[in-house]
C-alpha cells in the first residue's frame, strides 16, 4: 500500500500524542518532534496537531512563530546559530560569521539549495566567557575561529557518509 508523506506525519503526530498526551501541554513537545523529523512544522501539521489538542490552529502557529527553534519554513538537517550578542561581537564573531558564509555559499537566514545547512543568528546561548560561541543543532561550540569553522563543518558533511552526494528527501507536506 502507497503511503503518502502526509499520511506519514498524521501518524506520527498521532503516536506523538499518545505518547505526550492530547491535552494543550503537549503541544511544544510535539512541535518539537515535528520539527526535529521534518526539519520544518508545515501548514498541515499545525492543523493535525490542532484538531488533536482541541485547540485553534492560531494558537499553534503563534506557538511555532515565537519559538525560534521551529519554523514552518524547511530548514536543512544541520542548523548552524552563531551568537551575535556584544560579548561575542568583542570576540571576532564577524570573522566567523564571514568564514560560515563563505564555506556554505549561504547568507544568515538562508538554507544551502541541497537542504543540509541553514545558517542563523542566536541572541544568546549562555556561552559569553567563551565566545564566539555557536551552536550546531544541540551541540555547543565555543571559542570558534575561522579554521574551526572547517573543521566542524567537514565533521557535519562527514555525517553524510556515502549519501553526501545524494540530495535530502523532500517532505511535501
Amino acid at each position: 500500500m502507497f503511503q503518502t508523506q502526509q499520511d506519514k506525519l498524521n501518524q506520527d503526530i498521532q503516536r506523538w500524542g499518545d505518547e505526550f498526551g492530547r491535552t494543550r501541554s503537549a503541544l511544544i513537545p510535539i512541535l518539537q518532534e515535528i520539527q526535529a523529523k521534518y526539519f520544518h512544522v508545515s501548514e498541515h501539521a499545525m492543523q493535525v496537531v490542532a484538531n488533536m489538542l482541541d485547540i485553534h490552529p492560531v494558537e499553534v502557529y503563534g506557538v511555532v512563530s515565537f519559538y525560534s527553534f521551529l519554523d514552518h519554513r524547511p530548514k536543512g538537517k544541520f542548523i548552524i546559530r552563531l551568537c551575535r550578542t556584544l560579548s561575542c561581537a568583542m570576540q571576532n564573531k564577524d570573522r566567523v560569521a564571514r568564514q560560515l558564509e563563505n564555506d556554505l555559499g549561504i547568507s544568515f537566514g538562508e538554507t544551502t539549495p541541497d537542504g543540509r545547512f541553514t545558517l542563523e543568528w542566536a541572541n544568546c546561548i549562555g556561552m559569553c566567557d567563551q565566545g564566539p560561541a555557536m551552536l550546531v543543532n544541540d551541540h555547543v561550540f565555543t571559542r570558534v575561529t575561522p579554521d574551526k569553522v572547517h573543521d566542524i563543518l567537514d565533521g557535519c558533511r562527514r555525517a553524510f557518509g556515502v549519501f553526501a552526494t545524494e540530495k535530502r528527501q523532500e517532505y511535501l507536506v
